[in-house]
């Protein structure tokens, strides 16, 4: 009996010290201590901003920069769609999203990450699995390092 107890404990241990694909492209992430970037992010969903992506948005030291429409139109601070750009407007800020979704947040959540930085390169949320027009996914393209 004490062997087998051994042998769950032993197995809990090592599970609890695995650490999930979430967390290791969070730390290459936070590893690379990238201060100053810039990139591509198109938001899909049932959105009336669907015809202004992707955005591009600069990145200094944690805090936006700039978000620009594909037409070079800055989007300002005072638009409507500004507040729910700025939610997933830095790397950080989209790690946050990601977490909420995977952890219950959503029925369904697939993501992939940067090979080089760790940063998700693709997020598609399904909140409620039964629903329709519920989705949203987001995409970072042309992601840059700015001195």
């Amino acid at each position: 009996m004490k062997k087998i107890l051994l042998l769950v404990l032993s197995l809990l241990l090592a599970a609890c010290s695995t650490t999930s694909e979430y967390d290791q492209n969070l730390q290459k992430w936070q590893d690379a201590d990238i201060s100053h970037y810039q990139f591509d992010l198109f938001i899909g969903c049932f959105c009336p901003f669907r015809d202004v992506m992707p955005l591009t948005i600069e990145v200094q030291n944690g805090e936006v920069v700039s978000i620009t429409q594909q037409d070079g139109t800055a989007v300002a601070e005072n638009d409507p769609s500004y507040t729910y750009f700025v939610e997933v407007a830095t790397v950080e800020r989209l790690f946050e999203k990601l977490s909420s979704s995977l952890n219950g947040g959503a029925d369904e959540v697939l993501v992939t990450y940067d090979d080089t930085y760790g940063f998700p390169s693709t997020i598609s949320i399904d909140q409620i699995k039964e629903a329709i027009d519920d989705e949203i996914a987001y995409q970072v393209d042309n992601f840059e390092v700015l001195p």
